[in-house]
Order: structure tokens, then C-alpha cells, then sequence
């Protein structure tokens, strides 16, 4: 049975070595039959959270710019994919900043059951990803019934589109196409 997925890319770089990784997974996601949309932030308004919390009795956020779109397909997506850069070793600010938007979710029947996290940094240690990795695993610890399936790291990519003809372009699309 085809999956509604979602790949998230949250880097607004040029030849984003993240999104490549996003795009090889969507690739193979669609190979095997899956329904995917690939959003990128590039372009997109996202504002800050003002922590007012009346999406919590509304479901609806105050604030209306890009996020509010974001969320309605997160929230109707079966596998929700999110693909950052490792800046400081934590996730991008876009990313960190529409997780912080999705609270509307909190109240609504959400679809999602399956999360993955792809990123990439030009550190190669293998402790690289674990904070911005915690920061995904936080929000998926939010929503109940929801797992952290699958994480990719890319590291010693510090280059635009430095990643092209990496074996992990390799894996995402591998990744990707075992969703069924």
C-alpha cells in the first residue's frame, strides 16, 4: 500500500548537500509506489514561535506565513523525513524553527507514525549528528505512537554539492525505497 510522504529539506543554501541527500530519498520512496512531496525551506517565510500556545485550544497557529501550509501536509503525511545541515552540531535554525511551528499538530489527528532524519556536516566524527539527532528524537518522543525509523549522516561534506558521487546518495535512495 502507497505511503503520503513528506521530505522536510530545512538548508536555504545554494547546492545544499542536505537536500541532495532529500532528493536521493525521495527518489527511491517514489520507486517504490510511495506518494512524495519534497519541500524545501529555500524561499519559504517561516516565522518564530510566540509561545502564546492558542494553537493548543484552536489547532490553528496566530501567525500565517509558509508554516501553516508545512504543517497542514506533515500532519496528513504517513512518514514525515527531515534533512538538515549539522551547523555547531545541532540541526539548522529552520529546522529547530518549524518544529517549534508545528505545535498546532499537538492537538490534531495526525497521521505520521514513521519519522527519519537525514543530515549532512563537514565533521566526520560519528558524534557529529547526536545533538541535532536528540532534537529529533525529542520532538518524535511528542507524538504519541510515533517512531524515529531511520537516520542517515553524511559527514566530511563541508562544500556545496561537495556529496555528488558519495556512496550516501546511494543509501538515502536505499533508504527511502524500503518504505513500503
Amino acid at each position: 500500500m502507497s505511503k503520503n510522504i513528506v521530505v522536510v529539506s530545512t538548508s536555504i543554501r545554494p547546492r545544499s548537500n542536505s537536500e541532495r541527500l532529500a532528493r536521493r530519498f525521495a527518489e527511491g520512496a517514489k520507486e517504490a509506489g510511495n506518494q512524495v512531496e519534497l519541500i524545501s525551506l529555500k524561499g519559504k517565510q517561516i516565522g518564530f514561535c510566540k509561545g502564546c500556545l492558542a494553537c493548543q485550544k484552536t489547532g490553528v497557529c496566530v501567525i500565517k506565513d509558509d508554516a501553516v501550509e508545512i504543517e497542514k501536509k506533515v500532519c496528513e503525511a504517513d512518514v514525515v523525513v527531515w534533512a538538515s545541515p549539522i551547523y555547531y552540531y545541532g540541526m539548522s535554525g529552520q529546522m529547530k524553527t518549524l518544529i517549534d511551528r508545528l505545535n498546532p499538530l499537538y492537538v490534531k489527528p495526525y497521521r505520521f507514525k514513521d519519522v527519519y532524519f537525514l543530515a549532512t556536516a563537514t565533521e566526520d566524527a560519528a558524534s557529529t549528528p547526536l545533538y541535532a539527532l536528540g532534537g529529533v528524537k525529542g520532538w518524535v518522543e511528542c507524538f504519541k505512537g510515533v517512531t524515529l525509523k531511520g537516520c542517515l549522516f553524511a559527514g566530511g561534506y563541508g562544500e556545496p554539492a561537495s556529496i555528488e558521487g558519495s556512496r550516501k546518495l546511494d543509501e538515502a535512495y536505499e533508504m527511502g525505497k524500503s518504505i513500503n
